[in-house]
């Protein structure tokens, strides 16, 4: 496969970073949203809101961020199947976003279209899911700063050629 060089490698691990930042940032605010609602604040703002929120950022971030990630990870010597952070870190963050896409996005919205008429049930999901998945995107964020664990496999050995006559020292 393809490796990127040194500044294509910073560039993508600054698109990571950015739109991991801004999905775990839009994950916050649906739960700012999500408490609002609770606490008593016009549901006929807080849930239409939420659906806005989740609907042209948050979903759409997860899977940028979730594609970008699997792009680092085959682009750079990290590897997916090399580490087991990366891999644990991968498998965490695809199933967030299956969560995100398949539960929760069609959740919120239908929690939009009924504003003030939402039961306390889809209410109290609007704070426990992005309670989860903000953890979640936590300790993802703790796996890429502290890198755990060993390789899955060992390493290669790197074979050395023997350097020419003509060019030592």
């Amino acid at each position: 496969m393809t490796r990127l060089s040194p500044a294509g490698r910073k560039a993508l691990l600054i698109l990571h970073l950015v739109t991991s930042l801004g999905w775990l940032g839009a994950d916050l605010v649906l739960l700012a949203l999500g408490v609002a609602g609770l606490r008593g604040a016009d549901p006929e703002v807080v849930y239409p809101a939420a659906a806005l929120l989740v609907t042209w950022l948050f979903a759409p971030l997860s899977v940028l961020v979730w594609l970008v990630g699997l792009a680092s990870a085959l682009l750079t010597p990290w590897g997916l199947l090399r580490w087991r952070w990366v891999l644990v870190k991968f498998a965490v963050t695809t199933v967030v976003l299956t969560l995100v896409l398949l539960l929760l996005t069609p959740r919120v919205r239908h929690l939009g279209e009924l504003a003030g008429a939402a039961d306390d049930h889809l209410r109290v999901d609007l704070v426990v899911a992005p309670t989860v998945s903000s953890t979640l995107l936590l300790v993802v964020t703790v796996l890429s700063t502290y890198k755990p664990w060993g390789r899955l496999r060992p390493a290669r050995p790197t074979v050395r050629r023997p350097v020419s006559a003509g060019r030592r020292g």
